[in-house]
């Protein structure tokens, strides 16, 4: 055991600006007591103004770093092969009159949506209908069905979207949070293709 390593580096972290990322902060590592803390605080790379939000760090970096200075370690390596380094420069902030106005055209937005979705299904008719079989009496605004229906549908989408306000009503994720985690990791993965300058090699022309 004091001289395997194992190392899985961590799929994300995030860093701040200027900072010096080390093996620690990259993977998990098991080795020797007597070697493991010095491995984990071999600075691997170093953040700078000039990088973007995105810094990717590959594996063979980590590894070449251990091997340069304890060689003597059988190096096993588990998981992925790449850490995302997400740099997390100061946010601008917003004002509170910036955040009605998005509010308000994303009100709107959405409640036009609905309004047009029920005059293209003629749910004002589905409704008269409805309530012409429940009640055997026609009326152009049928409250009786209409409320209902309203309350409902506020309702419904509170509990398809699992969340009122920021309290989750269950540990289940919603539709929205799984789309959300299936866009992140094909995200991710284009990241990791596209920015590990590691995995790509071009042919000089001679």
């Amino acid at each position: 055991m004091e001289n395997v390593l194992y190392l899985k580096m961590r799929h994300r972290i995030q860093v701040k600006p200027d900072e010096a990322v080390n093996i620690g902060q990259l993977a998990m590592v098991i080795a020797g007591d007597s070697v493991q803390k010095q491995i984990e605080k071999l600075v691997v790379y170093q953040v700078s103004m000039s990088d973007r939000n995105i810094i990717i760090v590959d594996l063979m970096k980590v590894i070449e770093k251990v091997a340069s200075r304890y060689p003597h370690l059988d190096i096993q390596t588990i998981g992925p092969a790449q850490t995302i380094v997400e740099v997390m420069y100061k946010k601008k902030q917003y004002s509170f009159l910036f955040f009605l106005a998005v509010w308000f055209l994303l009100f709107i937005g959405a409640a036009l949506a609905i309004m047009n979705f029920h005059e293209d299904v003629s749910m004002r008719q589905v409704h008269q209908k409805l309530f012409y079989m429940l009640t055997g009496l026609r009326d152009k605004q049928p409250l009786l069905i209409q409320v209902p229906y309203s309350i409902g549908l506020g309702l419904g989408m509170i509990l398809f979207f699992n969340h009122v306000f920021r309290k989750r009503i269950n540990e289940e994720p919603s539709p929205l949070e799984v789309e959300m985690f299936n866009y992140q990791q094909d995200l991710d993965q284009y990241v990791i293709m596209h920015e590990n300058k590691e995995s790509m090699k071009k042919i000089d022309d001679h």
